[in-house]
């Protein structure tokens, strides 16, 4: 996956910005790019979403997490080529957590991803 448009440096400095899908829904706002570890080229964002109130309880914000593949920089946005449906139901973290090398197949297959884990069996995802 080339995302030609995004560069590791520049696409942490859009952390906080809004994430919208490619109608310009927004989803949440960007907190971290996960690389493809033979690369370290970016992969995957998380976006925040939340906090949600369900049955008058006040619920935790949480990470999902989205393709970057097709991303676009706007001003003030990062567009993703996923709907904001899509998006919202991706396998999901706490905010301080971090993607467990186990849970990487699931959030491949969310978006009808093929995964393999490197030659050597490390994982294929760090976060930056």
């Amino acid at each position: 996956m080339a995302v030609a448009e995004i560069v590791p440096a520049d696409i942490r400095e859009w952390r906080g910005q809004a994430v919208v899908d490619q109608k310009g829904h927004k989803i949440g706002k960007l907190e971290s790019v996960y690389v493809e570890t033979a690369s370290d080229e970016p992969y995957f964002a998380t976006v925040t979403i939340g906090p949600a109130v369900s049955v008058g309880l006040k619920v935790n914000s949480k990470l999902v997490f989205v393709p970057l593949d097709g991303a676009v920089l706007g001003p003030g946005y990062l567009k993703v080529a996923f709907a904001r449906a899509l998006v919202k139901q991706a396998p999901s973290i706490g905010v301080d957590d971090v993607l467990p090398a186990e849970a990487e197949p699931e959030v491949f297959a969310h978006y009808g991803l093929e995964y393999a884990t490197g030659a050597g069996g490390e994982r294929r995802l760090a976060r930056r």
